[in-house]
């Protein structure tokens, strides 16, 4: 379906803003289960690079509950069974994966359009599902004292979208979580990230993150080139820009001195697109007719690269709980809740982890221009077998990890 082809007004089951993890995962369950859902993407296409990666081994399970890992995992990717980190001259395993309860005991790395595609493929199979491409959601329709829609600006013109359901799953910028008028804490977070991509060679290190000397950078393999992350401090970016991209390439080499012969290939700033970092929360993720997952309810950050893991979680959640009630026609605000129940505190305790990271770990290094020197204390923490597979259990599976358990229809 095509956003020309909209009629003045259109009824689904249930209507779902955003094309991310959250809203393409409930959009396949669902559809998946027989219920009539639409997906709205503002986009043309999922072509979109700087976004997360990462698909975690609890993503990946859910693939395989649902019968399809092995078609995802045909699509080129790249396999963490261990998170390794540089800090100062000490090289460290953060995170090991290879003891995790799952079907998968690794990170995929996988641009985030491919797996979004390969979600749309698999839910296309369902003639309940709908994608509307270039359909950006500008407003809710209210009444009855409820959500009863959207209104849609697509190429064609502005649309109405009503529905049983409206879920925001547009990220962290929502445009349904502003419409709404539900109350959101900030948490706040330290730092912003640069994101830009570097050509890669065979010979190049493995290691994912570097921290010393005031610099942390994040290396992403994507196979023929890194996607980079420098990470600075909040709202530090314009001063950067004003000492010229000179400055950066140096600070590249500077931690990660195999990169010295590649940053001329940043030509200006126009090669570095900026994330503005924010970790918040909604205090109620719904209103009657409305309920907000994802980013949209709760704002990530990097730390761990968890976003996605979360969003899916989320998505997995909201099927199993609200599957029955939508095909029946009768969901309740009490059925909304029970999703926020489920959901807040694995998402409330993944963002103090984060923010613990931020203020313990990345705020300190970043104020710290020296040459990082790990205590005997520290080194002995970090390289406990049973810390790293804690932290790989923290960041691969998560606090409260949802199985699939939402029917299915023959197809």
């Amino acid at each position: 379906m095509k956003a020309s082809e909209f009629p003045a007004s259109l009824q689904f089951r249930c209507c779902i803003a955003g094309g991310g993890p959250a809203g393409m995962m409930l959009g396949l369950l669902f559809a998946r289960a027989g219920i009539d859902v639409v997906v709205l993407e503002k986009h043309v296409d999922f072509l979109r690079d700087f976004r997360g990666d990462t698909i975690h081994p609890s993503t990946l399970e859910a693939m395989w509950e649902l019968g399809i890992l092995e078609k995802l995992l045909e699509i080129p990717h790249q396999r963490i069974p261990q998170l390794k980190a540089q800090i100062g001259n000490d090289e460290i395993v953060l995170a090991d994966f290879c003891n995790i309860a799952a079907k998968c005991r690794f990170i995929a790395l996988m641009p985030q359009w491919e797996f979004l595609n390969f979600l749309a493929e698999q839910a296309r199979r369902y003639s309940t599902f709908h994608l509307v491409m270039k359909a950006e959601v500008t407003g809710l329709i209210e009444g009855a004292g409820r959500i009863a829609g959207v209104r849609v600006t697509t190429p064609g013109g502005v649309q109405e979208i009503r529905a049983d359901l409206v879920v925001g799953a547009d990220g962290r910028n929502s445009v349904v979580r502003n419409f709404s008028g539900l109350k959101v804490d900030e948490l706040g977070a330290p730092i912003d990230v640069l994101w830009m991509r570097l050509s890669k060679k065979p010979s190049d290190p493995e290691l994912a993150l570097r921290f010393d000397r005031g610099k942390i950078l994040a290396t992403l393999d994507r196979g023929d080139y890194w996607q980079c992350g420098f990470l600075i401090p909040k709202g530090s970016s314009e001063e950067m820009r004003k000492k010229g991209i000179e400055y950066l390439r140096v600070a590249l080499a500077e931690i990660a001195p195999f990169l010295k012969d590649r940053v001329n290939e940043l030509p200006d700033w126009n090669a570095i697109k900026l994330l503005t970092i924010k970790v918040d929360r909604l205090r109620k993720w719904y209103r009657p007719g409305l309920l907000c997952i994802g980013d949209a309810a709760h704002a990530m950050s990097l730390i761990g690269g968890v976003g996605i893991n979360l969003a899916i979680q989320d998505a997995i959640a909201t099927a199993n709980i609200l599957t029955v009630p939508l095909a029946e026609g009768c969901v309740t605000v009490d059925h909304l809740a029970k999703v926020q129940r489920r959901r807040a505190l694995p998402s409330r305790l993944t963002q103090a982890f984060q923010v613990m990271v931020h203020k313990q770990l990345i705020a300190p290094i970043l104020a710290t221009p020296e040459q990082m020197q790990l205590s005997w204390p520290q080194r002995r923490i970090l390289r406990s077998k049973l810390g790293r597979r804690i932290r790989g259990r923290i960041v691969g599976i998560g606090f409260r990890p949802e199985h699939v358990m939402s029917p299915a229809v023959c197809l």
